[in-house]
């Protein structure tokens, strides 16, 4: 009988193990503050549950982040106050009392590098501003006023940003949903915080863009989830309620709160003459809520006289010719805006930046979702944050740094169905429920995609008493969405953060 042959062993199909990939660098600031920068990549996992049985904590996400902690004996402590004062040693017994600030960009689908490599990190991309911007390759300086200095910082790419991805096998789209991005960021945070033992540190989220209601339904999901108070939310380029930004059929509400960014972003454009922007603002917000708003919501019941009077006034705030305005129907959105300002000069303007300019696609262009100032400001960062990881902080991948991507389209807002995608209620509990929460506002003048009158309309409609309300610090520049592209505002706008992260 002939001898049976071996059979070959199965193949095995085990899914290699995840885990966090976590490098760490020794640092010293330009005034000699000495810190840590932990980057890489922590994994989440997902409580399972099949039929009632628990079947173990599956890897679901690795998310990029990068830490910057301030050696303890060189942290100054929390009463410290503002920059002027002289920084006191926490102790090796008080690391826990640092501030610390976590913070993320928007999109939805836009890494944390602009806030990451423009304001708040040590270090810094030279990347000039509107009109003296740098040519390439461009530089990595040292930031001369970094947060660091006062707090403890951790930016935090969400999933399919930045370096941040589902495990071998997951699904992205899961992520990319409202609900699940605020879980999934509150979810990094509460680790970050239980593992570094900061659960009695001051805690701070700054977000810009879609961050700032990131940044609301995260501390709201924080305390509600976990018991976990945040102490202040830093708002940059604020939208909490998108209906102000929707220009939808029956939405009269975004053409008026836009009215304020068109007449400034002429006035940048020296179509208001020598006239002061303050006072071209200030003319153009009270005729956005006064005759403007009023006409709007009469329609065509609004009388010739009364059409026509609104036409020329709106032509004197905004420079555009009165031809357009009476062929828009006094409603035109912001892109139609961006492509008519300059049209004479064969120019568009920006959309983040109002204050950027180039030529449009095509001239006869009446619409055009191409951004001058997102094509000017992209390659600086982008070099910059590529270079910065690994050269830097010792962090190497192979994967591409997702800086603003379309992958995370369809975004999905189903919590919201039927209503408003709007998160200021959880901001009015928030406040209400933590009675020593601060908020710090920061706003550009110029900046088309998050408006100044549309955060000041969502403010007005708060219900919360009074005492809430004077909790807030409002800030305001004559720039764009990224207001920290000019050092001078940099320095001012880190200045207020570094106030409002310490108490002062």
């Amino acid at each position: 009988m002939p001898e049976a042959s071996a059979l070959p062993a199965p193949e095995t199909t085990t899914k290699p193990e995840v885990a966090d990939d976590f490098v760490t660098r020794s640092h010293r600031t330009a005034s000699g503050l000495r810190y840590t920068s932990t980057t890489g990549r922590m994994v989440l996992r997902k409580e399972e549950d099949a039929q009632g049985k628990t079947n173990g904590f599956n890897a679901k996400a690795e998310i990029f982040l990068v830490a910057y902690t301030a050696d303890t004996a060189d942290a100054p402590s929390t009463g410290a106050g503002s920059k002027s004062c002289a920084k006191k040693p926490v102790g090796a017994t008080e690391p826990n009392r640092r501030p610390v600030v976590f913070a993320f960009n928007g999109g939805p689908g836009s890494a944390s590098l602009w806030l990451h490599m423009g304001l708040l990190g040590p270090r810094i991309v030279d990347s000039g501003d509107v009109g003296n911007m740098t040519r390439a390759p461009y530089a990595v300086i040292d930031n001369p006023e970094s947060l660091l200095e006062h707090a403890d910082v951790v930016m935090i790419d969400p999933v399919s940003t930045g370096f941040s991805r589902v495990v071998q096998g997951g699904t992205s789209d899961e992520f990319h949903s409202f609900t699940a991005d605020r879980d999934l960021v509150a979810e990094v945070i509460r680790l970050w915080v239980t593992r570094n033992q900061r659960w009695l540190s001051p805690k701070y989220l700054i977000g810009e863009s879609y961050g700032t209601m990131r940044a609301v339904a995260v501390a709201r999901r924080l305390q509600e989830a976990h018991g976990m108070a945040v102490n202040g939310l830093g708002l940059i380029s604020t939208v909490l309620n998108m209906s102000t930004l929707d220009f939808a059929p029956g939405n009269d509400t975004p053409y008026a709160l836009h009215l304020p960014t068109y007449a400034a972003i002429a006035h940048y454009h020296g179509r208001h003459g020598n006239r002061p922007l303050a006072e071209v603002v200030r003319d153009a917000e009270d005729y956005a809520s006064g005759d403007f708003v009023v006409a709007l919501h009469l329609g065509n019941r609004l009388s010739k006289r009364k059409y026509d009077s609104v036409v020329k006034h709106l032509a004197e705030l905004t420079t555009l010719s009165e031809a357009f305005i009476r062929r828009t129907n006094l409603r035109w959105d912001y892109m139609e805006f961006a492509t008519e300002l300059l049209r004479d000069s064969g120019l568009m303007v920006g959309r983040i930046d109002g204050r950027f300019t180039a030529v449009p696609p095509r001239l006869q262009e009446s619409r055009t979702w191409d951004d001058p100032s997102l094509r000017a400001i992209t390659p600086p960062y982008a070099a910059a944050v590529n270079h910065y990881v690994r050269a830097e902080l010792g962090y190497e991948s192979d994967l591409p740094y997702e800086v603003l991507t379309g992958r995370v389209h369809p975004w999905s807002y189903d919590t919201f169905e039927g209503k408003p995608i709007d998160v200021t209620g959880d901001l009015e509990r928030l406040l209400i429920d933590i009675p020593s929460l601060r908020v710090h506002v920061d706003y550009g003048f110029h900046d088309g995609a998050t408006p100044h009158f549309a955060a000041e309309y969502v403010w007005a409609h708060l219900d919360v008493p009074a005492s809430a309300r004077a909790r807030f610090t409002h800030h305001y520049y004559a720039a764009g969405h990224m207001m920290y592209l000019d050092p001078v505002i940099r320095n001012a706008q880190l200045g207020a953060l570094a106030d409002f992260v310490t108490g002062a």
